[in-house]
């Protein structure tokens, strides 16, 4: 996988959970107690990690065999206890730092997540970073807007109407959701491997960073950007 640097992309999507904060603890042990609240059974959280990511409805479905527009009771659990912890889970680190020389650098940032867009707003809020932010996006109350590729789509046109350039757009991601999603409206991907995401993952990324600094590296910022 390619790692040469880039030049400085015009804007870029970021995933939240895997990419900006580290999730996994309060998305699995939630997940867990509502398979076992709803009689789905006994999960080890650690066991739930890679649900960590895809749209909600999604990972109901695989877990209990449901059809998706069934799991709304499921869903609803799931969303009361995770609300209850979200703010638990912590940014990763050198993250805010990479936000903020990019903001600096006058690249316009988009969030597009698979969670609900006022919980995403929420968590940004509750971390400081929302103010690096020109868009926010994530899937909306009613679920008509809940695909990666439809979340994506929604950050663009936002970007669209902020005035940003999309002619170099880049997303950066930790799952193939991430991947074909920003595919799907042309726009290649960055995966990033501390996130949560298992490496065939990352077949038809544009590139693959080890770490924050690569992925400043790639995002074309120098080391003499760094505070």
């Amino acid at each position: 996988m390619a790692t040469d640097r880039t030049d400085t992309p015009t804007a870029v999507i970021l995933d939240l959970d895997g990419t900006i904060t580290d999730s996994a603890p309060v998305i699995t042990r939630s997940l867990a107690e509502t398979l076992d609240a709803n009689g789905y059974g006994h999960h080890e959280p650690a066991t739930l990690v890679r649900f960590v990511g895809p749209p909600i409805r999604e990972t109901f479905h695989v877990l209990t065999g449901l059809p998706e527009e069934e799991t709304t009771p499921l869903v609803d659990d799931y969303r009361g206890r995770y609300a209850a912890r979200m703010l638990e889970a912590s940014v990763y680190p050198g993250i805010e730092d990479l936000l903020e020389r990019l903001h600096a650098a006058g690249v316009p940032l988009a969030l597009a997540t698979s969670k609900v867009r006022l919980l995403a707003r929420e968590i940004l809020a509750g971390a400081g970073l929302d103010r690096y932010f020109t868009v926010i996006e994530g899937a909306s109350p009613d679920e008509r807007v809940s695909s990666k590729a439809d979340v994506v789509a929604e950050a663009l046109a936002g970007l669209r109407l902020a005035g940003a350039d999309l002619s170099g757009v880049v997303m950066v991601g930790d799952r193939h959701h991430d991947v074909d999603g920003a595919a799907h409206h042309g726009v290649g991907t960055i995966l990033v491997r501390w996130g949560y995401g298992k490496p065939e993952e990352a077949g038809g990324a544009r590139a693959v960073a080890a770490d924050v600094d690569e992925l400043a590296h790639l995002l074309g910022l120098s080391a003499a950007d760094a505070r």
